[in-house]
């Protein structure tokens, strides 16, 4: 045999289902499945959008608040120097003023920790409570 007797002709291309256009309830069930299957999708794109950008939203809201409360820390820090200059001026030597700056701090500190801890606890239960709009 020679090699053009070994090949076989290639059969004509079959005509599948999918080739076939329907027609009746077939298609409209055909179409209506298609199109829920795109209208599932658009809305779960959309829902996965619409996160992204509250999160992002989220993301930039803490990022702020980080931002301003280090410019507040530092501010504070400089408020309290001042404030101890201040008072060792008016003590007649630095270190006072820095030392009544310090026992200020560390009668709070006594304050907040030993004889009445739940007072700054229910200041900032309050103050979270206020600013998410919360009444009892």
């Amino acid at each position: 045999m020679t090699p053009k007797e070994k090949q076989t002709p290639s059969p004509e291309p079959q005509k599948g289902r999918s080739e076939k256009k329907r027609t009746g309830i077939p298609a409209l069930i055909d179409d209506t499945v298609t199109s829920t299957y795109e209208d599932m999708m658009a809305i779960i794109e959309a829902k996965l959008e619409l996160l992204r950008i509250e999160l992002t939203e989220k993301v930039a809201l803490v990022s702020a608040l980080i931002i301003l409360a280090v410019i507040l820390m530092i501010g504070t820090a400089y408020l309290i120097t001042s404030f101890a200059l201040l008072a060792g001026e008016l003590l007649g030597h630095a270190w006072l003023g820095y030392f009544a700056v310090s026992m200020i701090f560390i009668v709070c500190f006594v304050l907040f920790t030993k004889v009445r801890p739940e007072i700054l606890k229910n200041f900032i239960h309050k103050i979270l409570l206020s600013a998410n709009d919360y009444r009892k």
